[in-house]
């Protein structure tokens, strides 16, 4: 692998965004723009990590999943990024309002209108402990509210 293939993982997830996603016990989706997370290895598996806030709804779904889509749109889904990164799935449909369209495949939507999905299987998931951290200047920068992300360790399973 090259280093620009690292870079270009990188800004896929950090300046370009990402959808997470998942499906609740009922069968209904949702789905939050995420800018922070990585994709490695792992206990000897290809792996992805992302990062949840306790507040938002998504980790609701997250939490309940087995599964979960990760999925990369292009630059024209710029407005739908924005959307689903400030709404709450508990006051609206944001995936109906966004005119997204998903089939479920392994358990996880997977968007008709992304590049490309990842479709992983959770494996671990800690809460992020102010303890924890050896820079602490990250806290103050990041959790002003003392709402520490969970980060949530999945296999990737399929590639689409």
């Amino acid at each position: 692998m090259e280093l620009s293939d690292l870079k270009n993982t990188i800004e896929s997830i950090s300046k370009q965004w990402m959808l997470i996603s998942a499906i609740d016990k009922s069968g209904k989706a949702n789905a939050m723009t995420a800018s922070w997370g990585g994709v490695g290895e792992l206990w000897g598996k290809d792996v992805v990590f992302i990062f949840i806030r306790p507040q938002r709804y998504t980790k609701e779904f997250v939490d309940q999943a087995e599964n979960v889509s990760i999925s990369f749109f292009d630059d024209s889904y710029r407005a739908m990024y924005n959307y689903m990164g400030s709404k709450s799935g508990r006051d609206v449909d944001k995936i109906q309002n966004q005119n997204l369209h998903f089939e479920v495949i392994d358990e996880a939507p997977v968007f008709k209108e992304a590049e490309h999905t990842i479709i992983a299987k959770k494996l671990y998931v800690q809460e992020m402990k102010p303890e924890c951290f050896l820079d602490e200047s990250q806290i103050e920068k990041w959790y002003k509210l003392k709402d520490f992300h969970y980060m949530y360790i999945a296999q990737i399973i399929k590639t689409i």
